[in-house]
């Protein structure tokens, strides 16, 4: 459908500026960390209380499973489609309007007095996902070329959680004062950060972009992201060939066919064909859905599993798993982030994309061959704090708004942000199967089945553009 963009009373407002340094420059990125961690706690200080929210419905634990698979679909929908409307609306009107949508799910969360009405909380929570492809923008339009890495490496830094503490958190208060808690807190915060985006982010739209928001490309995106998103999580659990897998496997198919021929006929489409086929784009979005496949299942599911199975693993509790396996990787990630960013800045963004994933590779090696050995294991986790929280997760999310074509700018963090549920639950089906047969011969093959997929990670990382200026 070619519909020509409706005729404007006046040109947008340009917010292009002099750059911020110094003081206003610590202020914006203070503001926006404000912003991705009223998501990020969101997402991690609930996990703990899932149980505890199911009992106080009266409910089977599994019946909690909703509380976050909704939040991250919301987040998965959300990511582009607001992503990219920002590029019409603006960057601070877009936060203000993803936090103000997450204010009322956290209200709705408070005061639910029935399960479903919680999951519908959380699914207007899950929008706030967009926070992050938002901030990785607004850093990008706003501040000097030299400080950008840097920036998104502290951003970045917190996509994995607070440094592995923020769950501990949010057990202990669930535990103490009850699930309702997290949600005051999540509230609160969120009212600051959106304070401090009216205050210290600026207004405006975009310079450079024109014509209108085209929804019909956002709303055939939105159903193919709800197909494949149930078809990956829900395939493993009734077998990939049970007619309700082959039936969400047709509408993945037939829902991207429908979103590909309606960006070929819009004038100003969410993103343009020729794009999606380019290296700019595609490389980046296969990239980072291999290697979260890859590499977020072995820390957040085979290795978990390994490390507790007192039978074929390490027979560790379940509080000493996640302080050795899983507290080490996220509190390196918070501070190696922001020097690859640094470094990133200096040495080239591909490069730095290449060496944390081809060493992400390594570990995820290491821990393959050595997975009865509780140590070598210990120490390949931890190492992908560097190389795959620091390195890799900031080089890829830096790249999405570097590529990203000149018409629309948020249109590919959008996209790349969306690609990261989609790989980490792709991961985790593949693995699941070998890792639950709880014997050493299986966790082996589950960790072998995500080198496999990560070695495809780092071969399609050669196949992404380099950034305008930047040299190989």
């Amino acid at each position: 459908m070619n519909t020509p963009a409706p005729v404007t009373a006046s040109p947008p407002v340009s917010v292009e500026q002099p750059a911020f340094a110094g003081r206003r420059a610590a202020l914006l990125i203070s503001t926006l960390l404000l912003g991705v961690l009223s998501f990020q706690l969101n997402a991690s200080m609930v996990t703990p209380a899932l149980p505890q929210i199911a009992a106080s419905f009266g409910q089977s634990a599994d019946s909690a499973a909703p509380v976050q698979s909704m939040f991250f679909l919301a987040g998965a929908i959300a990511g582009p489609v607001i992503g990219r409307w920002s590029d019409f609306i603006g960057r601070r009107a877009a936060l203000l309007l993803v936090l103000g949508i997450m204010g009322a799910g956290t209200i709705l969360c408070i005061t639910a007095p029935t399960l479903p009405l919680l999951v519908t909380g959380r699914f207007l929570q899950g929008v706030s996902s967009a926070v992050f492809a938002l901030a990785y923008i607004v850093l990008s339009e706003n501040l000097q070329a030299k400080v950008f890495g840097t920036s998104v490496g502290i951003i970045a830094a917190i996509n994995g959680g607070v440094g592995g503490v923020d769950g501990y958190v949010g057990g202990l208060m669930a535990e103490t004062l009850g699930y309702r808690s997290i949600f005051v807190v999540v509230l609160v915060l969120t009212a600051i950060a959106a304070a401090c985006i009216i205050r210290i982010v600026p207004a405006g739209r975009p310079a450079g972009v024109r014509g209108a928001m085209d929804w019909w490309g956002a709303g055939s995106l939105s159903v193919f992201l709800v197909f494949i998103t149930y078809f990956v999580s829900g395939g493993s659990a009734a077998g990939w060939t049970a007619p309700g897998t082959l039936a969400l496997l047709a509408g993945t198919v037939a829902s991207f066919a429908a979103f590909w021929m309606i960006e070929k006929r819009r004038t100003h489409p969410l993103i343009a064909v020729h794009h999606l086929r380019s290296r700019q784009v595609w490389p980046v979005i296969a990239t980072t859905v291999l290697a979260l496949a890859g590499i977020f299942a072995i820390i957040n599911f085979t290795v978990v599993l390994l490390s507790q199975d007192a039978g074929a693993g390490f027979g560790l509790t379940a509080s000493v798993s996640a302080l050795l396996f899983l507290t080490p990787a996220a509190l390196i990630g918070v501070f190696v982030a922001p020097l690859a960013g640094w470094l990133a800045d200096r040495r080239g963004w591909i490069k730095t994309l290449r060496a944390g994933t081809g060493l992400s590779l390594a570990c995820a090696i290491t821990a393959a061959m050595f997975s009865d050995n509780q140590v070598a294991v210990l120490i390949a986790v931890a190492a992908l704090g560097i190389f795959y929280n620091g390195f890799f997760l900031t080089a890829i999310n830096g790249l999405s708004v570097l590529l990203s074509p000149k018409e629309a700018p948020a249109a590919l963090p959008g996209i790349n942000g969306a690609s990261f549920g989609i790989g980490a639950s792709l991961g985790v089906v593949l693995v699941a199967p070998f890792a639950a047969q709880a014997s050493a011969a299986g966790y082996a093959t589950a960790l072998w089945i995500s080198v496999a997929i990560t070695a495809a990670a780092f071969i399609v990382s050669l196949f992404v553009a380099a950034p305008k200026g930047e040299t190989l």
